[in-house]
C-alpha cells in the first residue's frame, strides 16, 4: 500500500487547483476504473427527491440496508465515484447499500446535505426497521452519517442499529491541513457558524446513540478528532470502537482492489450483521 500512498498524495495539488465542477467529474473519472462484482445487483431510483443507487448482492433477501453517504469534502463525490465500494459493502453486510446524491456545496451549503440524509433515512424506515439500519460515510460523509443521527435523535425519530464512519470528518471549527481547509469549511457552512452540531458533529450529545465503528489511518489528520469522538461516546455510555490503520490512508476503503480495502469492508460488514442481528446467507 505505501506505493499507492504516495501515488495519491502526489496527484492531490493538480486535483485541488481544478474548478468545482471539473473537481467533480475527475472524482467519478479517478475511480471509475474499479469494478461492480457481478453478483451485485446495481439500480438507480430516487429517494426523499435525491437520485439513489441501490447495491444489493443477488439472490439476497435480507431486509437490513446501509444508508450510505459519500465523502468528498461536501463539494465532490458521488454515487458514481463511490459505487464500487458501495457495491463490495453490499457484498460484505449481504445487504442492500442505498447511496444518495446528497446536495453539495458551494450551491447547496448546510443545512441542505443534512436534510437530504434525514429525509432518505425516513423513507427508508417507511419499509423497514429501523434496527435494521445502519447509517454510514467516508469521510465528509461520515460526517454526516453521524450529523443525521444526531439529528434523528434530536427530532425523536427512531434511531438505526448502528452507524459505521470511515474517516470521518468531525469538526470544521479549524483547518487541519489540506484536506479540511478553511475555503470548504466555511464554503459548506454558508451563514452558520462552524461549531454548529450539524456542521461539526463532536459537539454533538452522543448520548442515546446506537453503537459506533469508526475506522481511520492513524495517522492522517482526522484521526485525532475520531479518538476524542471514542471518549466522548463512551463517556455517556455509548459503544464506540476504534481501528486506526498504520501504512494507510484517507478512506483507502474507496480502492476496493487493495486487499487491505477488502479486509476493512469485511470488518464493517461483520459488525453491521452482529449489530443488526442480519443473518449471513
Amino acid at each position: 500500500m505505501n506505493q499507492f500512498l504516495k501515488q495519491i498524495r502526489a496527484g492531490g495539488k493538480k486535483f485541488k487547483a481544478a474548478s468545482i465542477e471539473q473537481q467533480r467529474i475527475d472524482c467519478d473519472l479517478a475511480f471509475a476504473h474499479l469494478d461492480i462484482p457481478e453478483t451485485v445487483n446495481d439500480t438507480q431510483s430516487t429517494l426523499a427527491g435525491c437520485h439513489a443507487r441501490r447495491f444489493q448482492p443477488k439472490g439476497c433477501t435480507s431486509t437490513g440496508a446501509v444508508l450510505y453517504s459519500h465523502g468528498g469534502g461536501y463539494r465532490t463525490g458521488s454515487t458514481t465515484s463511490h459505487a464500487s465500494l458501495m457495491a463490495y459493502l453490499s457484498l460484505a453486510c449481504d445487504a442492500a447499500v442505498v447511496g444518495i446524491d446528497y446536495r453539495l456545496a458551494p450551491e447547496h451549503p448546510f443545512p441542505a446535505g443534512l436534510n437530504d440524509a434525514v429525509a432518505a433515512y425516513q423513507a427508508l424506515i417507511e419499509s423497514r426497521a429501523p434496527g435494521q439500519i445502519m447509517i454510514a460515510g467516508d469521510s465528509a460523509g461520515g460526517g454526516l452519517a453521524l450529523a443525521c443521527t444526531l439529528r434523528l435523535k434530536e427530532e425523536g425519530f427512531p434511531l438505526p442499529g448502528c452507524l459505521t464512519l470511515i474517516s470521518p470528518g468531525l469538526d470544521h471549527t479549524a483547518a487541519l491541513d489540506d484536506e479540511a481547509d478553511d475555503s470548504k469549511a466555511v464554503g459548506y457552512a454558508g451563514d452558520y457558524p462552524l461549531e454548529t452540531v450539524g456542521i461539526s458533529p463532536i459537539f454533538g450529545d452522543m448520548a442515546g446513540l446506537p453503537p459506533i465503528l469508526v475506522h481511520v489511518a492513524d495517522d492522517e489528520p482526522f484521526a485525532e478528532r475520531c479518538s476524542e469522538l471514542v471518549e466522548r461516546t463512551r463517556a455517556v455510555e455509548v459503544s464506540c470502537d476504534l481501528t486506526a490503520y498504520s501504512e494507510a490512508f484517507h478512506v483507502f476503503h474507496a480502492f476496493t482492489n487493495l486487499p487491505e480495502a477488502q479486509r476493512a469492508t469485511r470488518e464493517i460488514g461483520d459488525f453491521f450483521k452482529f449489530q443488526t442481528k442480519s443473518p449471513a446467507r
